[in-house]
């Protein structure tokens, strides 16, 4: 069997975060007299913390100084981590444990390619820390997806040709970002928004090891 690189976006794909994300912003928005449904957060995955603050203000047309942006920024992730401080295995997203375990098992290279800062202690919280032989987070890159960095940094990490990494995504942007990078795109969701993706499956539960191996042996 070859040797290729999985890299994995963390919200949305390993566990489901981003509600936790869409109540911290919802708070921020109510407070600016923003109406902020969960149609507006999806608009908000694989986005910076920036970005998706100067989006939501934009939505209520609102103008802020400098000052008062770093301010709700740092209440919406006290906020978000309110809520993981009670993470635990039972938040990683069905079929995603059994994915990792076989690539681990068949000596394949397997890396965290995500814009969240929280990453490391979302996995530990999680127990999956172990499975990652590299961790690139948003405290590692400056670009935002569907710029590549964050994948290509991985993949250089792993000391492997982009060509032969595999990326599992559930944002429109991070899917840009892999095809971007000259690597294969798999998206876990909604098929019509993830069309750009080269393979798309609801979730883990629906990727089998034959499936897997094809990959592999590409």
């Amino acid at each position: 069997m070859k040797t290729k690189a999985f890299i994995f976006d963390l919200d949305g794909v390993i566990v489901d975060t981003a509600k936790y994300h869409y109540l911290a912003w919802q708070k921020i928005a109510n407070q600016l007299g923003i109406e902020f449904t969960p149609e507006h957060n999806e608009g908000l995955k694989g986005v910076s913390r920036v970005r998706s603050l100067d989006l939501i203000l934009e939505l209520g047309k609102i103008e802020a100084s400098q000052e008062n942006k770093d301010k709700w920024l740092v209440e919406k992730n006290e906020d978000y981590l309110s809520y993981l401080v009670d993470m635990d295995e039972s938040e990683i997203l069905i079929g995603v444990v059994p994915v990792l375990h076989y690539l681990k098992e068949n000596k394949q290279l397997i890396a965290l390619g995500s814009a969240s800062k929280n990453a490391r202690p979302i996995l530990e919280k999680t127990g999956i820390i172990h499975y990652f032989d590299v961790i690139v987070d948003g405290n590692d890159v400056s670009n935002a997806k569907p710029d590549p960095e964050v994948f290509l940094r991985a993949a250089a990490l792993l000391n492997m040709a982009p060509e032969n990494a595999i990326v599992f995504e559930d944002s429109v942007a991070g899917i840009q970002a892999a095809n971007i990078a000259h690597m294969t795109s798999v998206g876990i969701g909604d098929a019509n928004i993830l069309h750009e993706a080269a393979y798309i499956f609801p979730d883990f539960a629906h990727i089998e090891t034959n499936f897997i191996e094809t990959l592999v042996n590409k």
